[in-house]
């Protein structure tokens, strides 16, 4: 069975780059590189594995992935200490409308 990976690479300048693959030591080798000149990694070289989670189906990989790219750097900086009960207190509504702060 084939395995995909989801993975969080910290860049030099310490932002986070979030991507998908099913071979973690080649792509990471790929990024640091640079054989593709206009992705986000290539003006940001070295980067370091910081996080990485290993799905059988593509789809829940691919899911991830998403959701992983849509969120803030505190909940990513959670999920990379894997501290979950942050990931929960971040993901919670905070808005005026919320019926936590009634």
């Amino acid at each position: 069975m084939k395995s995909y990976f989801v993975y969080i690479l910290k860049c030099r300048d310490n932002s986070y780059y979030t991507g998908i693959t099913n071979d973690p030591n080649k792509r990471i080798w790929e990024h640091n590189e640079g054989l593709i000149k206009n992705s986000y990694t290539h003006s940001r070289r070295p980067v370091t594995l910081v996080y990485s989670n290993e799905f059988n189906k593509v789809y829940d990989a691919i899911s991830a992935e998403k959701q992983i790219k849509g969120w803030k750097r505190k909940k990513k900086e959670a999920l990379i200490n894997r501290d979950f009960d942050l990931i929960h207190e971040l993901a919670k509504c905070k808005n005026k409308t919320s019926y936590l702060l009634k």
